[in-house]
């Protein structure tokens, strides 16, 4: 079974081609970064445009480095949300149209059970269940996942994603766009234990994350360091992660202890860091947890994650009553927070 994949739910345009549930055929990845870059976050109107000149090209792509057709694809499975609502509906119509035209069938879905299921792209894969670690510009996230098509929500941000605190804190010491990689090269050259920001840990025993405290510490401490007349970026910058990456860590952990569960995945952008990778290997191999995460393209937006979701929804679907109208629902539109929450 061939499944082709689309991704539009925020900048980046991809396609992919799956074969069955595991068989990457193609995966097709074209980013906005320089369109962006100069207004520090992505414009949605600019990103919407851009995926209408994009899309059609990054499919005839992804179709010929599978060496295939369209009339060689069984099923489509696009993005219907979350995301943003001009950039969903890009891919989303497109998918719809061809499906229309051609007969066949497709489904929506979710991009974060995307992120959740990455993992299922390598070699070496988990069995259920598992915890999640979901961290991206939009979300940061941990899920107890049961099967392909079950997850259950354990916490969520508050208010700043991890990702978006990123580009945040990019954007105050001046390092450009998408912060992300721009604060692990420079938190490499610095000293992690040279600021003590805060750690929000919420009340209780909570999952949730909160971040804002933190990207205003952030700011309250260059402001005070400018009126020094001096500005330590790179330990700024390792301080500052090391904040982030500690209460990912020690939350996803007390999860997996809690359920009495002896595997957490990755997945999402931020899980593509170097320093929140390090810091998780070290603490499941101590606590004897097995840890899995996808390699760092597959940790982006991608159509390929969109596929192999898709696949695992359409097997589960078409075989309950009434499973093909649900499938081909040419009625249904995009929505703008995930489902999942």
């Amino acid at each position: 079974m061939l499944t082709l994949g689309i991704e539009s739910s925020c900048d980046d345009t991809s396609a992919a081609v799956l074969e069955g549930d595991s068989g990457l055929l193609a995966n097709v990845v074209s980013g906005q970064d320089t369109i962006h870059a100069r207004f520090g976050g992505v414009v949605p109107e600019l990103a919407s445009r851009k995926h209408l000149e994009s899309i059609h090209p990054i499919v005839d792509e992804a179709l010929d480095r599978a060496g295939v057709c369209l009339e060689n694809i069984d099923l489509i499975a696009v993005t219907q949300g979350p995301g943003l609502i001009g950039s969903l509906l890009v891919g989303y119509s497109y998918a719809k149209a061809i499906s229309y035209v051609r007969k066949i069938p497709y489904v929506g879905v979710d991009h974060m059970a995307g992120h959740l299921l990455s993992v299922f792209l390598e070699n070496e894969q988990p069995t259920f269940p598992y915890i999640a670690l979901l961290v991206s510009g939009g979300t940061s996230s941990i899920f107890l996942c049961k099967d392909f098509n079950s997850f259950e929500l354990l916490g969520r941000t508050r208010d700043d994603a991890a990702g978006e605190a990123f580009d945040k804190v990019a954007k105050i010491l001046n390092l450009g766009y998408p912060g992300g990689p721009c604060i692990a090269r420079e938190a490499e050259q610095g000293d992690k234990t040279k600021f003590s920001f805060p750690r929000a840990r919420l009340e209780g025993n909570s999952f949730d994350f909160s971040f804002s405290g933190l990207k205003t510490a952030v700011l309250n401490q260059c402001n005070r360091l400018k009126q020094k007349n001096t500005l330590p970026t790179a330990d700024i910058c390792a301080s500052f992660q090391e904040a982030v990456v500690e209460v990912l860590v020690e939350k996803t952990l007390a999860a997996a202890s809690k359920y009495d569960i002896d595997t957490i995945v990755l997945g999402g952008g931020v899980s593509a860091n170097g320093r929140l990778r390090q810091a998780m290997k070290q603490k499941c191999r101590t606590m004897g947890i097995e840890l899995f995460y996808p390699r760092p393209t597959l940790c982006t937006d991608n159509a390929a994650m969109i596929a192999l979701t898709g696949f695992h929804h359409y097997r589960k679907t078409s075989s309950t009553p009434c499973g093909h109208n649900e499938i081909i629902d040419y009625d249904s539109d995009v929505y703008s927070r995930s489902k999942l929450w």
